[in-house]
């Protein structure tokens, strides 16, 4: 048992160590040693746990996108009881999940994704995998329940789930210029009420 956690542990170090050096230097520039150092591991056990540095890479990028799912799913706990002012509730999911996604680990994954994707054609799918479907999906069910109850008028909580994001990034890609720009949390404030203002409009129940 003790054995199986710790081999897990050092997976785990070594993923978030490689995730860490690609994110700073890039894929090309960065060197397996220099992986084993931030993730403090000699460098043959990064190569125990991964066959090469394209594998460990794309298994870093995947356990990151893993990551920054289960926060942003963490965010839609409100809309599982979102009290009197649905409002209210929709714009704290909207703001947590402006925070989360210009946060540093999810614009180092943009900025690895935007720039890798032609050697790595894979990613994409990896990262669609363990992101932004998951979320829409998970958001589409919450929305779902929020429509039996009365509290939207949508026979497409998938659709209504896609435009609920598109609100928020839409704008979000432009202001912060594709991740290179960061934002007040003010700003993401506006942004917020802002995109709960127009969808209430389409989608609320009056």
């Amino acid at each position: 048992m003790t054995s199986t956690r710790g081999r897990i542990d050092k997976r785990q170090a070594i993923l978030e160590g490689a995730f860490t050096v690609f994110a700073r230097q890039g894929y090309a520039q960065s060197c397996v040693q220099e992986i084993a150092d931030e993730a403090g591991v000699a460098k043959p056990t990064v190569y125990n746990h991964m066959t090469d540095k394209a594998t460990l890479f794309r298994h870093a990028m995947e356990a990151s996108a893993r990551t920054t799912l289960d926060q942003r799913i963490a965010a839609l706990e409100p809309l599982t009881a979102p009290g009197d002012d649905l409002s209210a509730t929709l714009e704290e999911v909207a703001l947590d999940l402006l925070r989360l996604h210009t946060d540093g680990r999810s614009c180092a994954l943009r900025r690895l994704l935007y720039s890798e994707i032609t050697h790595f054609p894979d990613i994409l799918d990896i990262v669609k995998e363990s992101g932004p479907d998951r979320l829409n999906q998970v958001l589409a069910d919450r929305l779902a329940r929020l429509a039996l109850a009365g509290r939207l008028r949508t026979t497409d909580p998938d659709l209504t789930a896609e435009q609920f994001m598109a609100l928020l990034l839409g704008p979000l890609e432009a202001r912060s210029q594709m991740g290179t720009r960061q934002l007040e949390d003010s700003e993401l404030r506006v942004m917020a009420h802002a995109a709960v203002e127009t969808f209430v409009r389409a989608w609320g129940v009056s």
